[in-house]
């Protein structure tokens, strides 16, 4: 006999107790009279001991029988409450979800859009962890990750959150200074350039560019490397040199005069950016609100 069917039988008996009738208590539990009769002698003879006193028009409890209600019913209760909780806790949006993402994704995408959901959702937190790797978030503990593109392993699920990713070069007036502007990529060799550091082997990034279907890649050089976006444009705009970020990041700063834009018509665009996570049948309800907050409408 399972600790499952044991606690089960001992709900109907505590119904049994109260109602003072088999047939009033097989209908609250679901059973006919004569199996509710037969679970609670199979409860008897496991016990050893008689609990319920049978008579032609009623019920009643034993000595053993009324100790076993006294004792049990208020332990019953307890755990029916506390599962009653605990399926409250499975449907309402609770808990902790930990994304991995490029620091650029969290400030553009994701905190934009997961601060007003932490507001409505006072019970979820969001913990963000900064790293330009495509982590394997099952092992490293994260609940989803974000990476340019969609694709991912068969068992993860790769959702849109964004729009095509658009680089862009640019230099401060204080740099160009004195200097001739690049007029083709190759020309970035010969300039200080703000370099990034990539996680994976430690190499430096190669800046991509594009031109009418022609696609290159520059290893440039200069004074500075940075693993973060943010820290690269702040050189180029204290007059490190070039650097290579994010489009929309260089946008208010040419408008105010603080860079320079150059080599334009290279300037490369990149698939847009994807939430993937895994690919299972039940998605905890505080990750799928983050889901369908970063999911891309545009």
């Amino acid at each position: 006999m399972s600790p499952g069917e044991n606690l089960n039988d001992l709900r109907a008996f505590v119904v049994v107790a109260r109602e003072r009738s088999f047939t009033r208590a097989a209908a609250q539990v679901g059973l006919s009279r004569s199996a509710l009769s037969h679970a609670m002698l199979a409860l008897e003879a496991r016990l050893g001991v008689r609990l319920l006193a049978r008579t032609t028009r009623s019920v009643s409890t034993t000595e053993a029988g009324a100790r076993l209600l006294a004792t049990v019913a208020p332990r019953l209760q307890e755990i029916e409450a506390e599962l009653g909780a605990l399926s409250a806790m499975r449907d309402k949006p609770a808990g902790t979800v930990r994304i991995t993402a490029h620091d650029h994704a969290i400030a553009t995408v994701l905190w934009p859009r997961l601060q007003p959901l932490l507001l409505e959702y006072p019970d979820i937190r969001i913990e963000f962890s900064v790293d330009y790797a495509f982590t394997d978030i099952a092992s490293q503990g994260f609940d989803a990750g974000v990476r340019v593109g969609d694709r991912v392993d068969k068992d993860m699920v790769a959702v849109r959150i964004g729009p095509p990713l658009h680089m862009a070069v640019a230099a401060s007036p204080a740099y160009l200074a004195g200097k001739a502007l690049p007029f083709t990529p190759h020309e970035l060799t010969g300039h200080q350039c703000v370099n990034l550091r990539l996680p994976t082997h430690g190499g430096l990034y190669a800046w991509d560019f594009e031109k009418d279907g022609q696609a290159l890649a520059v290893r440039v050089q200069g004074q500075v490397v940075f693993n973060n976006t943010q820290l690269m444009l702040q050189a180029a705009l204290d007059g490190l040199g070039f650097c290579y970020v994010p489009l929309e990041l260089v946008q208010p700063h040419a408008e105010q005069g603080r860079l320079v834009p150059v080599l334009k018509d290279w300037w490369p665009s990149f698939s847009p950016y994807h939430l993937y996570y895994a690919n299972r049948r039940q998605t905890a309800p505080a990750l799928a609100l983050v889901i369908e907050a970063l999911r891309w409408r545009g």
